[in-house]
């Protein structure tokens, strides 16, 4: 344990106090979790205290990606393969473009892994339909 110390005569009275750091919630650089999928996943999403939009329709999915590119907020975004495959615009747009929106697709809970993103595309056409990651 380190011991205390005595303040410098140049320390003593002149200088301010450290201002504690203000709390994740306060703060303006808040990351926003959100889900967007089917409501049997959106359950498990809202217990560990993300934001959740279940079963949504490629207008709803749109939207709020919308509303995300305009309020500047950073966002990480799992979603599940369905909203990943159903060709809203502003959700491939924030894809493309990267940076404070994150988006991550999970598979379903049941039936067959088919995720959809680049790199699973790359890995089918190399290894063909029948890949190690369920692309057919």
């Amino acid at each position: 344990m380190a011991e205390p110390t005595t303040p410098t005569p140049s320390a003593t009275s002149t200088s301010k106090p450290r201002q504690p750091a203000k709390p994740a919630a306060e703060s303006p650089s808040t990351t926003r979790m959100l889900f967007l999928g089917d409501d049997s996943l959106a359950d498990g999403f809202r217990l560990i205290g993300f934001e959740t939009h279940p079963n949504p329709s490629a207008d709803d999915v749109d939207q709020l990606f919308r509303a995300l590119r305009k309020s500047r907020d950073k966002a990480f975004v799992v979603v599940d393969d369905g909203v990943m495959r159903s060709g809203a615009a502003n959700l491939e747009r924030v894809r493309r473009e990267g940076g404070r929106i994150i988006v991550v697709s999970v598979p379903p809970l049941a039936g067959p892994v088919a995720l959809q993103s680049e790199v699973a595309d790359r890995l089918a056409a190399m290894f063909g339909s029948h890949s190690p990651i369920g692309m057919g």
